[in-house]
């Protein structure tokens, strides 16, 4: 299978670039920059195909679809800074890449006749009660114009093909590019004190793991929604910062111990109100993965390790 790859110079395009790189498939990158010019890792991404593409013209999306003429498409390219979405002059360009662009992507798709894997976010859902959100819950309620776009990426996708995966995912580290354990082992340098919420719940996704999955799907005809995470249970924000701190001491940075870095929880309200809403329940129920017959992520807990044993020896 040739696949054409969207968004690689983010967290997960790099990935999913690399693993098809070591199973051996011919990848195609695409992200809006004139050359690949990210992380210089010396990894397979850096080396395979590249081509500029802005998504969101709709000639361009035509022209190079159909030159380059997939198996798969892999859509990781996104608009994905959430409270920059809420303000009033980038709500346009947020529609543009999340909605429009995904559109013009899946009627590619239609016209090619080829599989398409569209990811998307927990955002989509309002994060109410505690019960994990089911894949295939129609019961939409985002609460900011970041979920909003996103779902409707989601709906211009199933409108459009049936060859399609809409996979949503959450709390997204990678080795590419900004994420939350960066920050706060950026943070942890430079404070003693940290106030994190407790009371947002979820589970950690490692783009490294994730990779694996998007490709076994893509290798299938399993079509439909699917959730997404690493496995190992949810957790809060806190916990999850406490978990960073503790694997990194465990590592040798002694800089991050409790002697150094003191951690309190705080509820949402407490820490201040952001931009854009955050949902309180990210839960997501992925037992329709097994059920497909399709391998779950690794836990959380031994993805962090892996990932910060890759990334501690180096500036990030």
């Amino acid at each position: 299978m040739k696949f054409f790859v969207t968004g690689v110079c983010g967290q997960l395009g790099h990935d999913v670039m690399n693993e098809l790189a070591s199973r051996g498939y011919e990848g195609i990158g695409s992200d809006i920059a004139p050359e690949y010019s990210d992380v210089q890792d010396n990894t397979a991404v850096t080396k395979m195909p590249y081509i500029s593409l802005d998504i969101t013209n709709k000639e361009a999306v035509n022209q190079i679809l159909e030159t380059t003429c997939p198996d798969v498409v892999i859509h990781c390219a996104a608009w994905t800074a959430v409270d920059l979405a809420e303000d009033t002059d980038k709500q346009d360009i947020v529609k543009k890449i999340n909605v429009d662009g995904t559109q013009y992507i899946a009627s590619a798709c239609k016209k090619l006749g080829c599989k398409m894997i569209y990811l998307s976010t927990d955002y989509v859902f309002d994060g109410q009660g505690t019960t994990p959100w089911q894949p295939d819950c129609k019961n939409y309620r985002p609460l900011n114009i970041y979920g909003q776009s996103k779902l409707l990426g989601e709906q211009a996708v199933a409108n459009t093909l049936d060859k399609y995966f809409i996979v949503r995912i959450a709390w997204v580290f990678g080795r590419n590019g900004k994420n939350f354990i960066k920050t706060m082992l950026t943070v942890g340098k430079n404070h003693d004190k940290l106030t994190v919420v407790n009371d947002q719940i979820g589970t950690p996704t490692y783009t490294f793991d994730l990779a694996r999955l998007l490709i076994d799907m893509a290798e299938s005809e399993k079509y439909g929604y699917y959730h997404v995470t690493n496995e190992g249970g949810y957790i809060s924000w806190y916990d999850f910062t406490k978990e960073i701190f503790r694997q990194a001491v465990a590592l040798g940075h002694t800089e991050y111990d409790e002697d150094h870095i003191t951690v309190t929880p705080v509820t949402t309200a407490e820490y201040g109100a952001s931009k854009a809403a955050r949902p309180f329940n990210s839960r997501l129920d992925k037992s329709k993965l097994t059920e497909a017959g399709f391998t779950p992520l690794p836990d959380w807990k031994d993805a962090l390790q892996r990932y910060l044993t890759d990334i501690l020896n180096e500036e990030f």
